[in-house]
This record gives structure tokens, sequence and C-alpha cells, in this order.
């Protein structure tokens, strides 16, 4: 019998807020975001929702224009490796851009944290989009956006294979005998390609789960192929349940002309829930998110994508400027295209703009069944496998996990208990078989 299909969840660490004037809440913490008991507190919550993961999004550059978040915040793998001895089920996924790292160092963080956890560890990999980012990190210019994914390629090739180094009996503790490790179940690497050369062997053995699950948040072109080909869960955004039908139905196609099996690829787009008692008091709750959003905010929100275009240079009730979006064509690409479709098709102003993708609605304002319909629908329909849900207001994650988690269990949509310790046991994934074992196993 085929077990029923079941909606993933994650809960993205975010601190103060993802808006701009989110602090300003009267139950708003200012210093949420560098706040290790506000994130254990979150952490253990989530846990008890059962929820798969947690996810800590970042960004390597910063101007007075960005977000208080952003401004002031944790590194992802220092908060999450302490928050692993806080929790005990939770994956715990960390965004790490590949333009501004070094394999061997990521392979070994990600390791560490796997072994940390217990097998809990997932990576979002990322290219990074912002082009000022090359000047934190001794670099004149930043990537161009078809180079840095055939970057990120290799980059994923070198820190799988150095996850492989060690098959994972290769520790034989022998003391008797003398032999710590089998010597012939120690592996180099001997890495050499457009970007990097790479001897290795890593210097820390395979996890219970084998190797950390690999997040990919691209929708470009070039984002869709990779995360296509490579990645076990993608982050997306979508305006609409008919974009998420279209972009999973495509993503799954691709994944299955990769020779993989679709099934082993968890689309999660992104979900902002906003939850009252009543569908009164969730359509208060959202008026009180608007009004902390001034139209400064909002144009400092919308720059982002664009590569911090200056928008204020223009009439906020004038036609949007389109030419913007050649400013951001190296920036963040599958954000450009999806506002100025918006434009394109309803006329918006620039004001309207800024405000709009500033607050976005969404889909998840309401009551606990209405909330829990709305995701059932988009689930049921092919539009996700799941959601990565931010908070709206302060108070809000608790509010889904004690109205909303109940009604998706009822519904047997959702767990009522962990499938197993590891990551990969939550999201249903298959264990990766050791590179080197698995060719030993071929020629015998």
């Amino acid at each position: 019998m085929t077990a029923q299909r079941q909606l993933k969840l994650g809960f993205i660490l975010h601190g103060v807020g993802p808006g701009w004037g989110d602090w300003r809440h009267p139950d708003a913490q200012p210093n949420a975001s560098t706040n290790f008991q506000f994130y254990k507190r979150q952490a253990q919550v989530a846990e008890a929702g059962k929820f798969d993961f947690l996810f800590v999004a970042d960004s390597v550059y910063i101007t007075e224009k960005s977000s208080p978040h952003y401004l002031n915040r944790f590194e992802p793998l220092t908060i999450l490796s302490a928050l692993a001895g806080a929790t005990n089920n939770i994956g715990l996924v960390g965004t790490l851009t590949v333009s501004y790292s070094e394999p061997f160092n990521v392979a070994r963080q990600f390791a560490s944290l796997d072994h940390i956890s217990g097998g809990r560890a997932g990576w979002n990999v990322v290219t990074s989009w912002l082009e000022g980012s090359a000047a934190n990190y001794s670099r004149e210019k930043h990537y161009a956006h078809d180079v840095r994914y055939r970057l990120a390629g290799e980059y994923l090739d070198v820190v799988q294979g150095l996850w492989d180094s060690w098959e994972d009996d290769a520790l034989t503790f022998d003391k008797k005998g003398g032999q710590f490790f089998d010597p012939a179940k120690l592996h180099t690497l001997n890495h050499k390609g457009e970007f990097f050369s790479v001897k290795g062997p890593l210097n820390i053995s395979r996890s219970p789960q084998g190797q950390p699950v690999i997040f990919q948040a691209g929708a470009s072109e070039d984002g869709k192929a990779f995360a296509a080909r490579r990645a076990d869960a993608i982050f997306v955004s979508h305006e609409d349940l008919d974009a998420a039908q279209a972009y999973y139905k495509d993503i799954k196609a691709r994944a299955a002309a990769f020779g993989r099996d679709p099934d082993q690829l968890n689309v999660l787009p992104a979900a902002r829930p906003v939850v009252g008692r009543t569908a009164e008091e969730a359509e208060a709750k959202y008026q009180e998110l608007i009004e902390l959003v001034s139209i400064d905010n909002a144009l400092s929100m919308l720059a982002r994508p664009f590569n911090e275009y200056d928008f204020s240079q223009h009439d906020l009730d004038g036609p949007f400027p389109l030419e913007a979006a050649e400013f951001g064509a190296n920036s963040n690409q599958s954000s450009v295209n999806r506002i100025v479709e918006a434009v394109k098709a309803e006329g918006l102003t620039l004001r309207q703009t800024a405000l709009r993708f500033a607050t976005p609605r969404g889909h998840f304002v309401g009551s606990p069944e209405q909330v829990a319909d709305s995701l059932q629908q988009w689930f049921e329909a092919r539009g996700a496998d799941g959601f990565v849900l931010f908070e709206s207001l302060p108070g809000q994650l608790e509010a889904f996990v004690e109205l909303v988690v109940p009604i998706l269990q009822a519904r047997g949509l959702f767990r009522t208990e962990y499938e197993g310790p590891t990551f990969r046991e939550s999201l249903g994934l298959n264990f990766p078989v050791n590179r080197y074992s698995r060719a030993l196993q071929a020629a015998e």
C-alpha cells in the first residue's frame, strides 16, 4: 500500500521579521536577530509542532537601506550549531554562498553540523545576487549570472565529493589490532576544474544521514536547471496557485529528464500565514502588518532584488520604471521577472508596486480552518510539496502550531511523530550511497 503523501513544513528564522518595519510592532523584540533565547524558543515551538526543518537565509552585503534583520544578525552555521543542542529532531538548513567561500571549508562546516545534530543538516546553496558582495571579499567584480551557476555546479561536485571521502564503515576503532581506520576506505578527491583545485580527503567522517540535504532557492532558468539536477528541496515564491502549479509541473519534469525520481525533489513555496481564531481577527492582524510599512520602507524593499536601484528618483504615482529591470539583470532575476510581470499585467504605478510587494497578502490569511484549507488546496493541486513559513507578526508561529497544525494532522496531511532521527528520514529522501562503496559493489 502506498503511503499517503504528506505536507513538509519549514520555518524561517528571521529574527525581527522579513519586513523593514516589523521591528516596530509593540510585541516585537528589536534585538531578536541576535537573541539566542528568542531563536531557541522558536526552534522548540517549531519542533513541538513537528516541523521538518528550520531555515536560515543569509546575505553577505548590506547597505544603510537593508532591512533591520539583515543589518544585525547571526551567521547561519553558528546559530544552527547552537540550536542543534537545543533540539532533537528538526532539520537545520543554513544558507551559504558559493561565490564567496571555499569548498573545503564549507564541506567541513556542514559535515560538522551534521555530526553535531545527529544527521539533521541541510545546505541552501546560493550564488549571491547583490553585486556589492564582491567588495567584501577582495573582488573587483561580481560573477555574471550564468558564470555563478556554472561555478555552483562545480562547487557542489567538490563538496559532495569531499563528503564521500570516508566510506560509512571506514572508522574501525579496533583497539586490540591497533587500527583506527581502514585505509582502503579513505579516498582522496584530487579535483581539478574550471574554478577549483581541491585534493582532499576531508578530515571528518560521514554522518548518520550520509550527506547533508541540498536546498536551492533560484527560480531563474539557470536556477531551475541547477535545482532540478542537484537539489533535494527548492525554496520558491509564487503569487498564486496557477503560477505555483506551472512551476511545480516544470521542475518535476526537468528532474525526471535528468533521470531523477521527481518525488525525491520537494518544492516548497514561501508562505506568510496570518492566523486568527476567526476570519475577522486574522484580517485585523493583517491590517496591523500593513500599518508597519511606510512608503520609504516599501521602496527600500523593492530596491533589493533590483540591485539597490534608486526608485526615489521617480514619481510615486507615475508608471513603474521598467528600466530598473535592466539594472537588476545580474541580480535576483526570478524576483525581478515576477514583479515586472505583475506591473505589466495590471498597469501598476510605482507606489502600488512597492506597497504590493512590501506586504503581500498571499492566500493564507484567515481562521485556522481557512489557512489549513488553503495549504491543503495548494498541496493537493500539486502546487507544492510543503511550505517554508515566515512569522508575519509576533506570536504567529505559536498560533500556527496551536491552531492549524492539529487540523492538518486530523486530516492526515501532516505527521504526528517524526519518521526517524535524521533530516532525510523526515523529508522521505533516500540515503545517499557513498560513491566509492557503490563503485566497489558494482565491480563485484
